[in-house]
């Protein structure tokens, strides 16, 4: 039985900004980029819980420049980035660009997650009942007025290093008609208490770059001494509620946090991505909270 998951370290991968100037902006855009407070080389998050070593095509943002660029220039509402600890956005492009993007870092206490089901998962099947959610619940979004969603299927099929505790998978996403397909990149770093969440939202004709560059990322972000997945204490530790599989499958997508940060960025496709993903979440969150789908693997209970 899933439980509700707390996102991990969201690091959400966002496509560019529609080329109109960004709403919300009260100087020009290159004034507005000059005080977001970038910062190079090694960072540490709020806390100390982890370290990121920043490779050259990145660029880092604490939580108050996160808090600006999300609400003030991507459009988000007030306090939908509260949880936000900070982002990456790259060397290379502006995060007021078309071709801008960022990777939105906060994280899930939820507990350490048992990884001993990764090896045991079957993810044909696991896409299988994921694509069968997702189909079940367009009647209810059509219903609300929003567009149904289709689970295309992999754009990159689930990997797990069980030495490092990462996983990375992508999905393409279909909203309603729309020709250009919806590309959702996810990387997860499992520690002590929580896990580390990078979640992408991009189109499908990204998905080279943006693989490249998250898999820099993948080795850059680590656990600091006492927050790392070896630390954990069985007994006296916090144990999530589900495992490899349930990651997957969207357990962080159940808590709201997700979908309030799921549509940054998202006037690049006048907003369709988001009046899905939020018709989305009430699916997800009775998915994970109501019963296991079958994954040919066992799940922490």
């Amino acid at each position: 039985m899933y439980e509700r998951v707390a996102v991990g370290v969201l690091t959400l991968l966002v496509s560019g900004l529609a080329a109109q100037e960004p709403q919300g902006l009260s100087s020009t855009p290159e004034e507005f980029e000059a005080k977001l407070g970038y910062e190079t080389g090694t960072v540490t998050l709020q806390g100390g819980m982890a370290t990121i070593r920043l490779p050259d095509s990145f660029r880092f943002i604490g939580p108050e420049g996160s808090r600006r660029l999300l609400t003030d220039a991507w459009g988000n509402p007030e306090g939908s980035a509260d949880d936000v600890l900070g982002m990456l956005i790259p060397s290379n492009a502006s995060p007021l660009s078309k071709e801008g993007w960022g990777i939105v870092i906060t994280y899930d206490d939820d507990g350490y997650v048992d990884d001993s089901d990764a090896a045991g998962i079957n993810y044909a099947k696991l896409l299988k009942e994921m694509q069968d959610e997702t189909r079940a619940e367009n009647e209810e979004r059509k219903k609300q007025g929003f567009e149904p969603v289709t689970l295309v299927g992999w754009a990159e099929p689930p990997s797990y290093d069980a030495a490092a505790h990462k996983l990375y998978w992508a999905k393409d996403l279909a909203f309603g008609e729309g020709a250009e397909h919806t590309l959702n990149y996810n990387i997860r770093i499992l520690g002590r208490r929580g896990v580390l969440v990078l979640n992408g939202v991009a189109s499908m004709s990204q998905l080279a770059a943006i693989r490249t560059e998250a898999r820099s990322i993948l080795p850059a972000v680590e656990f600091n001494d006492g927050h790392r997945y070896a630390d954990y204490l069985p007994g006296s530790d916090k144990a999530a509620a589900y495992g490899i599989a349930g990651l997957v499958a969207g357990a962080t997508a159940a808590k709201a946090g997700f979908f309030k940060l799921l549509w940054v960025g998202i006037l690049a496709f006048k907003k369709a991505i988001f009046v899905g993903l939020v018709a989305v979440g009430a699916a997800l969150k009775r998915l994970f909270t109501g019963r296991s789908p079958a994954l040919g693997s066992q799940e922490q209970s």
